[in-house]
Order: C-alpha cells, then sequence, then structure tokens
C-alpha cells in the first residue's frame, strides 16, 4: 500500500538563521504498513533532485522483492525544503506578496531539512526510526538527524556523504550557481527562469557525479574521423535539458547552498565530538573512486562515530553508484542488519 500526501505544518516554522516561514507544507509518500510494535520504520532521506518516490529512484533497493519492501517494512521519504515536488519552496506563494517568493526565499541549511523531518515524524507519531538511509545529500541530512535527534534512530545508513562539506563540493556548487546567474532570465521573477543557466549547472555537476572512466565507457566514439558532435556533447545537452523540464532554477540554487551549508560541527565542541553524539548502529559506505565525495571523507565519518561499521564499494559511475550499485547494497546492508539485529538479541538477554 503507498501513500501519497502533503502534510501542512500551520505555525512559523524558524530556520536556523533566525529568519521564518509563516507556514510550510511538506510533500511525502508512504508505502506499506505501520506494525504494532511500530518498530518497521525505514526513513529515506533523498538527494538533491529527486522526490518523495524512492521506490522509483532508488529502485533495487527500495520495493517489491527488493530489501526495503513494503510488504515487511513501514517506508517513508519526504520531499526536502525547497525543492519543487510539493514541499514549500522558492515558487511557493508568498502569502506577505500572494506572489512566488522566487530570490526572496530566504536561505536554508540541512538542519533546517531536518527540522521539517521531524516534524513531519511527529505529525505521523513516528516515534522510533528503525533505518534511517540517505547518501549525498541525503546522507547529510540522515547524519545530523541522527545528531539532533540521536535517541530515536536504532540503525544508520548513510552513503557518498560527508560531516562537513568540502571546499572542492563548495566550489562544484558555485560554479553550478555561477552558470545559473549567468542566465540574466533568472532574475526575471518567472517559473521558467534561469532554465539556460540550469542547464550548464547539471552539465558541470554531471562532471563531479561519473568519472573519466565512466565517459570512456559510455561516451566514445565508434570512429576516428569525428571532428564535432560528439556523443559525450550530446549526452552532456540530454541531460542538461532532462533536468530543465522537472525541475527549476531557484530550487537548484538554493538547495545547493543548502549542502554547502552542512557541517555536523557548527555550533557544537567540533565535528569530532558532534559525530560521537551519534548512538544509533552505524553503516558507513564509500565508494571508491567518488569524485565529489572521496572516500576518506567516510573513512572519517566511521572513525569518529562510535562503533561504526565501514564498507567501500567499486563503481565505475563514480558518486552516482550509490543509486545504481544496488545489488552491492542490498549484501551490504542486508549483512549489516542482520549483525545489528543480532546484537540486539544478545544485549536483550544480557539484559533479561
Amino acid at each position: 500500500m503507498s501513500n501519497t500526501a502533503i502534510y501542512t505544518y500551520t505555525k512559523p516554522f524558524e530556520l536556523e538563521n533566525g529568519k521564518k516561514l509563516r507556514k510550510i507544507e511538506i510533500a511525502y509518500q508512504t508505502y506499506g504498513r505501520l506494525n504494532a510494535k511500530k518498530d518497521n520504520v525505514i526513513w529515506a532521506c533523498h538527494a538533491l533532485t529527486a522526490n518523495s518516490d524512492v521506490l522509483d529512484w532508488w529502485k533495487g533497493l527500495f520495493g517489491n522483492n527488493y530489501l526495503f519492501n513494503p510488504d515487511e517494512h513501514f517506508i517513508i521519504c519526504a520531499n526536502v525544503l525547497g525543492s519543487n515536488y510539493g514541499t514549500t519552496n522558492p515558487l511557493s506563494v508568498n502569502p506577505v506578496t500572494g506572489q512566488p517568493y522566487y530570490l526572496a526565499f530566504p536561505e536554508f541549511t540541512i538542519r533546517d531539512l531536518v527540522a521539517a523531518h521531524r516534524l513531519l515524524a511527529a505529525h505521523l507519531q513516528i516515534q522510533d526510526i528503525k533505518v534511517l538511509i540517505g547518501g549525498s545529500l541525503g546522507g547529510q541530512q540522515a547524519l545530523e538527524w541522527s545528531i539532533s535527534d540521536n535517541k530515536k534512530i536504532e540503525n544508520l545508513i548513510i552513503m557518498a556523504t560527508n560531516a562537513v562539506h568540502s571546499p572542492w563540493g563548495i566550489a562544484f556548487n558555485e560554479s553550478q550557481r555561477m552558470a545559473i546567474t549567468a542566465d540574466r532570465s533568472f532574475y526575471a521573477q518567472q517559473p521558467d527562469g534561469g532554465l539556460k543557466g540550469l542547464k550548464a549547472a547539471r552539465s558541470i555537476a554531471l562532471l563531479s557525479y561519473r568519472t573519466y572512466e565512466a565517459y570512456s565507457t559510455t561516451q566514445l566514439e565508434s570512429v576516428n574521423d569525428k571532428t564535432c558532435s560528439f556523443r559525450a556533447s550530446s549526452y552532456q545537452n540530454y541531460q542538461g535539458e532532462k533536468l530543465c523540464k522537472r525541475f527549476n532554477a531557484y530550487s537548484y540554487w538554493y538547495l545547493t547552498k543548502a549542502m554547502d551549508s552542512h557541517n555536523v560541527g557548527r555550533g557544537r565542541t567540533s565535528i569530532a565530538d558532534a559525530l560521537a553524539l551519534v548512538k544509533a548502529n552505524t553503516l558507513v559506505i564509500g565508494i571508491e573512486n567518488d569524485v565529489l565525495f572521496p572516500l576518506s571523507e567516510q573513512e572519517f565519518l566511521a572513525k569518529h562515530i562510535p562503533d561504526a561499521s565501514f564498507q567501500s564499494i567499486k563503481s565505475a559511475y563514480g558518486h552516482d553508484g550509490f543509486l545504481i550499485e544496488t545489488n552491492t547494497l542490498t549484501n551490504i546492508i542486508g549483512n549489516f542488519l542482520k549483525e545489528s539485529t543480532n546484537k540486539k538479541i544478545i544485549k536483550l538477554h544480557k539484559t533479561a
């Protein structure tokens, strides 16, 4: 059983920077049913331009006959604040002006995305989360949630992510925003503003999501006499146009800024001390040739999160491997959850 809904939080929603949204709407989807013990909740946090339909974009890991299936689990995925898939975002109507926010929308952080998730969890009367999982921006959310509300998360699975967004990652995002703002229509206060810039931004992003090897395999020319109209050129254009058909430049601009804001040490003693607050059984997964989130970032997480497990995987797709290598991930995550269950049983026996 699946359910698509929008939760409206009617009180002012205060952001980390002190600014407020008069109200927020959160689009979300649930699959399956909450069991009698209320201990079968799987909460998936999505990445930059994904949506709440986790069975679609993480097929192979989520869905019927897969590891996280609706027959066994109660699966929840919420669209993040600022995204244009039903949650309050820059194209939403500003109640003060009666017009879309556009660039009047307040900037927000990863912690604000998590705060919205927590409001939804309270609305759904979710007390405990058996598995909180996410990759990339979704991993940043899951990690922050496991620090800020560390008693509710039993198992944390984060992949291709980090404790603080790197100067390298910020530089990639700033380059994308430069492309967007170079498109003068971005300032035109129109829903389709900045789309040419967004197309270029997506092309930049793809270079950080994939690898030299991936392009050599999928975009290599079969003839030697070409001087133009290369497959790689067509691919970049196609992917840029594809995103423009389903996303908007304003949400993209704000969400990349939110990713840049990610630093679990902000307002806390240190990054290491913040990671030490995680109480969940944690699995950290890295991708060996991830250009955007190098393996060293996941190794750092595993080192500083208490008793965390660490696994690295190989993928020709680089960073995007966390969405594609679902067979490998199923084996790694499945074994981790079995071990976690066994540890829980042993602990109960010892306290009995």
